[in-house]
Order: C-alpha cells, then structure tokens, then sequence
C-alpha cells in the first residue's frame, strides 16, 4: 500500500515539474522614463552615473545597441510598445492633465493579446495614455481660470469631480487585471489610483511650495487636485513597493505574469531621496537615475527570490532620451546623456529615440551579448506574440516585428527600415545606416548650437532632406545629402510609401 501511495506521489510530482517547466514565461517590462542611451554604465564607459543593477542585467542578457523608441516624447512611445504600430497613424503630442485615452475599443493591445494566452497582467507606474475623466465630471463646479504666459486657462479643482465613481477607459479597461497608477507624476490628480478607483480622494490644489524644494530643475508640475500630505518624493519608492509584492503574490499562481513597471523616474520633477544623494557624480539627476537603477535590481532581486527568475523575460527599456537639462548637465558634469549621439528629448535626431534596450531570457538570450540589429520597442508585441504562440491579426500590430530570431542568436536583421516622429510633418526614415530627416522646418527641433560647436559641428544652417550615414557618423555631424541626391529621394519616397499604406514587410 505504501509503495502504491509513494508511486502515485511521486507521479503527480512529476506531472507538477513537467507543468511548471512547461508553463509560459512570465514577462516583466522595465520602462525608464526620459532616460538616455548614455546614462547606463554599460552603453556609455564615460557615465558618470553608476547604474550596477541594469549593467548586470546587460550582463546577463542581450544588448541591442540600436534600440528605440517610436517617438521622442511619452505618450505616444507608450502607445506604440503597447500597440505594436507606430503612433502617428493614431496622432501626435501628449495626453495633457485629465485627457482622454489614446486607446480605441478595437485596438489589440500587448496586455489583451496576453490575457488571451492566459496570462494575469499588471501595470505599475506611470500611465499617461488617459481616461474618461468626464465620465466623473461634476459639470459646472470646482473649475476656474488661471492666468498664464499665454492667457487664461481652465484648471478644476477637488470639487470638479465626484471620487467615488469609478475612472473608465483606464488601464484595466486595455487589458490589465490590476493597476496601479497617479497617471502621470507632474499632472494632476495627484492621488493614487488603484484598478478604476482613487484611493483617497483629492481635497486640495497641488502647492510645490508645501514639497521640499528641487536641487535641479523645475517641477513642472501642472495646477490641479491634489491629496493633503502629497510628497512627489514618495512617488517612486511607493511604486517600487507595489511591484515587488505583485511579484512576490504571483510566486505560488499557476498562471503566468506579465508586468508593466513604468517607472516615473528620471523624469522631471528630479526628487532623488535623500539617500541618493550624491550617488553620482552628474548632480541630482543622476542621483535620481541611481534610485531608478535601485528600483529596477529591488523588483530583480524580487523575481530571484520568488523562483521565477529562470522562467521570466525581462526587457528594460525608456520612452525617449533624457530631458533638455542634458546639455547643462554635459557643461557642469561632463555627462552627455545621450552618448554618442546627438539631440536629447523630443529630438528628431538619435539622442531624442535611440534609448537603452536590454533583453534578459534565460537558456535563450547569450550572456553578456551584444547586438547591432534595428529594433523597435513597436517589435515587442509581434515578438512576444511569437514567443507565447499567438497569431497576431493582419489588422493589428501592423508596424511590429518578430525579433525573436535576433534574439536567439540570428545574425540576419529582421527590421531594415524604421520611422521615427514627434512633431507633426516632422519625420526620420532609417534605412540600413542611412538616416534622413525629411521635415520641412527645424523650427520645433531644439538644437542647442553652443553643444555643437564643442564638438566641431561644421555648420548652423537648417534645411530639409538631410542626410546622415551612422556607420560613419553616428553623431550626425555631416549632412551628406547633396553627395546622395538618389537616395535622398529614394527615401523620400519610401517614407511617402509607408504613411499611405500600413507597412507589409514579413514579420
């Protein structure tokens, strides 16, 4: 009898190992915000910021050295990732205090397709891809003007809403079965909300003046309500907090997970805790990117303790390069944010997309390894769709590629062409190592000519249609447009090609 009840444990056992092993990996996204390529240890040997936590990552995974974002701003580089299409088939600019949501109800979304293969999905951090805020208006109270620099302008306060409802069209209406969010750290509401519900509700106007002041920077932050006792210092830790619990929870499910932590950080306003101070030698801004790095290895070192780690992908990546307190820091520290290349946030040049891209699969991405292949984070979806087994449709994710074989080791490139945008009628094509910036104006580019002249840039002139080869001039210091007339206009008209049309290369 003994022999039969030990045979029948150990049978069962053995079917627990073979489920567990044969489980779906689990899939953590590590997004950084407003950080630059030249920030971490180990894209830039001249950091002045150490980042031991994300270098070991790199070390234990793969590093794509040509990564980046769809646009040079937030929003809409979250809206490509969590699309898989570019986002300016869906618009420009920024979702701004109490705006709507980019999503539309059809849209395929990363976390719905892995719902779909059974996976519980969570969002922790920063949104900023809006709600249906009128849907808790309360019309006509708790609104007011305020005047600014360029008029009078509509803030609401407490009042102007009714908390106890819930926030519809949020997080949890895209695909997560959990989040946790303040929806944007510089915008109000400045309260937590949890799932489709404010935790506490607002009950007075955001002051800076009552938060300890900043040591870099501003705090742009916009007027709106705010929580009594509100302290933007605590943003990033209380998040770090939430993330590593929702790890250590989904320890002992039999699902797998996957989690989106948005860091808020480095992004403005700069409010490293004080035991950051002074971690780097780049002044409060690398201070602050110390405690990202911090956050990132306390959610790692979650993952390591809760058994998962050998099961678990992990990306880390940033929505755009690192803000235009870049070129002061560069003067002051001799820290260039955007190492190697030229342009910060919002820049149509590479400093403003080209962004860290680290992918960490265990038994499958070589240690320590480094690619050169184009990527997209637009590619994470039609990768991911590959690696869970799941048959994207032709409607959706139409501008994603599945990188997968870049990622198990393939030296052909997937991804030839990319289109980078974040000004209306203001767009790079990259082909190969070509570069052109076919815009009809710089007027919006902030090109800070004084950082230039430093390094030898030959001319102030703005024109349109220039050309850059990366191979030779990563930098992108000389427009060879005029030597490649051609071409200029070859990819001119590709980029006419792709804006008409969804793109259609095999993915």
């Amino acid at each position: 009898m003994k022999v039969k009840i030990s045979l029948i444990l150990g049978m069962l056992f053995g079917m627990f190992v073979t489920s567990a092993q044969s489980r779906l990996p689990n899939i953590l996204v590590l997004y950084a915000d407003d950080m630059g390529f030249g920030d971490l240890g180990s894209n830039n040997k001249d950091s002045k910021i150490p980042t031991p936590h994300l270098d070991k990552l790199c070390s234990e995974g793969l590093n794509f050295s040509d990564g980046h974002a769809s646009s040079g701003i937030c929003t809409p580089s979250r809206y490509a990732m969590l699309t898989g299409r570019y986002h300016w088939r869906k618009g420009q600019g920024i979702v701004h205090s109490f705006g709507a949501s980019w999503f539309k109800e059809e849209q395929l979304t990363l976390p719905e397709m892995m719902q779909k293969k059974g996976y519980h999905t969570a969002h922790i951090g920063k949104w900023h891809l809006g709600f249906n805020w009128p849907a808790i208006r309360n019309k006509g109270k708790g609104e007011f003007q305020v005047k600014t620099k360029k008029g009078f302008k509509k803030v609401y306060g407490p009042k102007a809403f009714d908390w106890s409802k819930t926030i519809p069209n949020g997080p949890t209406a895209h695909g997560f079965d959990y989040s946790f969010t303040d929806a944007v750290i510089n915008f109000p509401p400045y309260c937590w909300i949890e799932n489709d519900r404010v935790v506490k509700a607002p009950d007075t106007m955001m002051d800076v003046n009552l938060w300890k002041p900043l040591k870099e920077g501003k705090w742009e932050c916009r007027p709106g309500p705010m929580v009594t006792g509100w302290d933007p210092y605590e943003n990033l830790p209380k998040l770090t907090e939430k993330a590593v619990h929702y790890i250590q929870e989904q320890a002992n499910e039999a699902k797998p997970f996957f989690l989106y932590f948005a860091l808020p950080s480095p992004h403005a306003p700069i409010v490293p805790k004080d035991e950051f101070l002074g971690a780097s030698q780049a002044g409060p801004y690398g201070d602050f990117v110390v405690q990202s790095d911090n956050s990132c290895g306390r959610l790692l070192k979650a993952l390591e303790a809760s058994g998962e780690a050998d099961n678990t992908i992990v990306i880390f990546s940033a929505d755009n390069g690192s803000e235009l307190y870049a070129y002061e820091r560069d003067a002051k520290y001799d820290h260039w944010s955007s190492n190697p290349f030229r342009g910060t946030k919002r820049s149509i040049f590479e400093g403003g997309h080209h962004v860290p891209f680290i992918i960490k699969w265990p038994g499958v991405t070589k240690p320590g390894s480094v690619s050169d292949a184009l990527i997209s984070q637009i590619d994470i979806m039609a990768t991911l769709a590959a690696v869970i087994g799941y048959d994207l449709p032709k409607n959706q994710a139409e501008d994603s590629y599945n990188q997968l074989p870049v990622i198990k080791g393939a030296k052909k490139k997937v991804r030839t062409v990319d289109v980078h945008n974040t000004y209306k009628d203001s767009y790079g094509i990259r082909q190969g190592d070509w570069v052109l910036i076919n815009t009809p104006s710089l007027a919006k580019e902030i090109i800070n000519y004084e950082w230039l002249a430093k390094r030898d840039y030959p001319s102030k002139k703005r024109k349109t249609d220039m050309l850059y080869h990366l191979k030779e001039d990563v930098g992108q210091m000389h427009d060879v447009s005029e030597e490649h007339p051609k071409r200029v206009k070859k990819m001119s008209k590709l980029l006419e090609e792709i804006m008409k049309k969804e793109f259609s290369e095999e993915r």
